[in-house]
């Protein structure tokens, strides 16, 4: 992402001002890490628990009524992990001791998860005015078939055949027209 070097940038300030952080990075809401400043912590493991995470708090923010998700913390024996928002694509995910003053790393993730938020969102902008720019790729073409060939007609055959159908003697299903058989029971009339 070209956008990495900025947020990192962002990443090592926002541990300068808060000294009880012990790592911090910042990851598509899809958990792909994008910039990270997190010693002795695997980053994309960290990321992907935090999309898990978002996921559970979208819904229970959503189902309770509380409106879009913007921070969730997290609090252990040892310290805090806290999640923020940045912008539409991304989230802000610190790690802190447990002496950290909660009201001043919230103040501090907020103002870091808006400014990531900011540079993320700037370059996926870029990247969709990029790709309208490019021009639209044709459909492939299917590949050529060759042609088919039919054989010839016999010539010594004839242009049409009788189905067994036209062998019946029946008047009623025959196809060729022939005269109907007289009834012998009717006097025949007598000529003049």
């Amino acid at each position: 992402m070209a956008a990495g070097p900025e947020i990192l940038d962002e990443l090592r300030r926002l541990r300068a001002r808060v000294p009880q952080l012990t790592g911090a990075l910042a990851a598509g809401v899809d958990g792909l890490v994008l910039a990270h400043d997190t010693p002795g912590v695997e980053p994309e493991g960290v990321a992907a628990l935090t999309a898990a995470a978002l996921g559970v708090a979208v819904r229970l923010t959503d189902s309770t009524g509380q409106g879009d998700l913007r921070e969730l913390l997290v609090r252990g024996r040892y310290g805090y992990v806290a999640t923020y928002a940045a912008g539409g694509h991304a989230v802000l995910t610190v790690l802190a001791q447990d002496r950290v003053n909660v009201g001043r790393l919230h103040l501090e993730g907020r103002r870091a998860g808006a400014r990531i938020g900011e540079l993320v969102d700037a370059h996926e902008a870029k990247a969709r005015e990029a790709r309208a720019r490019e021009p639209k790729a044709l459909p492939p073409k299917p590949p050529a078939q060759p042609p088919v060939r039919t054989p010839a007609r016999p010539t010594a055959a004839p242009l049409w055949t009788r189905s067994a159908r036209d062998t019946t003697t029946d008047a009623r299903t025959t196809t060729e027209s022939r005269e109907e058989p007289r009834n012998t029971s009717w006097p025949t009339p007598k000529p003049h």
